[in-house]
């Protein structure tokens, strides 16, 4: 992977494809998780395959490795049902339709499905005094991952996640007022 990722990096699209290729399923897995239970128009595949475009067509974004790949496509896909979400919200401003929301995966609490927007204005707001946490966060609500995944995605201990979501996830709860 690793080496793919290298050869794509120094232009080598073949190779770029075929990294892609190889965490193709495992994004299908983290997007479907997030899309399950929504009425909206995006599909899973559709989802996997926009992100795949953002960071296809930007150069800057060239992942290093597999960690580095998955964490990209989580933000891209981010990023796509924030766009998506900003879009619904300015054609139905008022039309009763309902807001999109994620889930956290394996969190038993109602309060766990929070509304897009909110979540990404949160996010903004994390990001400027903890990154890492922040991180965490998206990992957690976009790319669907639990916290031994991102604990190997971040290459931090499983302890380390834990200690970090649980505060995080605290103060996400008081800031939407749950």
């Amino acid at each position: 992977m690793t080496e793919w990722l290298a050869r794509g990096r120094a232009g080598d699209a073949a190779a770029r494809d075929a990294a892609y290729a190889a965490v193709y399923e495992q994004l299908k897995q983290a997007a479907h998780k997030q899309l399950r239970g929504q009425r909206h128009a995006l599909q899973t595949t559709a989802l996997v395959h926009e992100a795949w475009l953002k960071l296809a067509g930007n150069a800057e974004l060239a992942p290093a490795d597999r960690n580095h790949l998955m964490a990209l496509s989580t933000h891209a896909m981010r990023h796509i049902l924030v766009d998506h979400a900003r879009q619904v919200q300015a054609a139905k401003r008022g039309g009763g339709e309902q807001a999109l929301t994620l889930t956290a995966s394996g969190i038993a609490q109602p309060q766990a499905e929070v509304e897009v927007l909110a979540l990404h204005a949160l996010l903004e707001e994390l990001q400027g005094f903890d990154p890492r946490a922040a991180q965490i966060v998206e990992l957690r609500y976009f790319g669907g991952y639990d916290e031994p995944q991102i604990a190997g995605l971040l290459d931090i201990s499983l302890t380390t996640v834990q200690r970090d979501w649980r505060r995080t996830r605290a103060w996400l709860a008081a800031k939407l007022g749950d």
